[in-house]
């Protein structure tokens, strides 16, 4: 298949975090919020458009080229108890599903890896949070344990972060995780090795860009959603070829 082709299959992997509003006093990192009457605005025009949202696990079809389609992969790290608030009921609402990606020894706490940084701490979904997530028809996928940067970790580290992490959410879902997101999109080629040894089907990264088939399926781009785009930078970052010049 030419590269013209598998061009035109193009689609985005949204990356997205809070779906809340952001706190009063927070001048740094606000971009991380997407308010929930945005993130039903930018859903409501996926499903207008023909659109439809899936979780990582649902999209696999598609970028292995078994499936053609209008598709658009909803993913949203971190695991933060608002994504189960705010966003579920809109995902619900158009039919479709999404990917959290859950820091698993993180569960029920907080963002400890950069709530100093940020000055604020942003509360993780509980156990009984991330299997209602879960139950209510989405996906959860794999961020590690602990949130760390996966390149300056020992082999056993990794190990420990990248599988860990999987067994803990297998443990409490009583189902498989096959989706792994890397923490800061920080990986290399030892990483992905011991993503792939972990048993996951698939990761994605902070590299912008849309996904396409014929991609590694362990160095996926993504379209990040940030707080200050309005609906036509939504549109315009979402359906053309933006994301991706910006990957060139």
């Amino acid at each position: 298949m030419s590269m013209d082709a598998l061009r035109t299959m193009a689609f985005p992997i949204f990356m997205y975090h809070n779906i809340a509003s952001a706190p009063r006093g927070l001048s740094r990192w606000r971009s991380l919020y997407v308010n929930p009457a945005a993130f039903a605005r930018q859903m409501w025009l996926l499903r207008r458009l023909g659109y439809n949202g899936l979780s990582m696990s649902a999209a696999m079809p598609y970028l292995r080229g078994e499936k053609q389609g209008r598709v658009a992969v909803i993913t949203l790290d971190d695991g933060y108890a608002d994504n189960l608030d705010n966003a579920l009921p809109v995902l619900q609402r158009y039919g479709f599903s999404a990917t959290c990606y859950v820091v698993s020894g993180g569960i029920g706490q907080f963002n400890q890896w950069d709530a100093e940084r940020l000055g604020v701490r942003k509360p993780l979904m509980t156990a009984a949070q991330v299997r209602a997530w879960h139950d209510g028809g989405m996906e959860i996928g794999a961020h590690t344990r602990t949130h760390p940067r996966l390149t300056q970790c020992s082999d056993a580290q990794l190990r420990d972060e990248i599988h860990g992490s999987k067994t803990d959410l297998e443990d409490c879902l009583g189902a498989p995780v096959t989706q792994f997101c890397y923490p800061y999109g920080d990986m290399d080629d030892r990483v992905a090795q011991a993503t792939q040894a972990a048993g996951y089907t698939a990761a994605t990264t902070t590299q912008r860009g849309r996904a396409s088939t014929g991609m590694n399926l362990l160095r996926l781009p993504r379209v990040q959603v940030a707080r200050h785009h309005i609906l036509p930078q939504f549109a315009m970052r979402a359906f053309s070829g933006y994301e991706d010049r910006r990957n060139a």
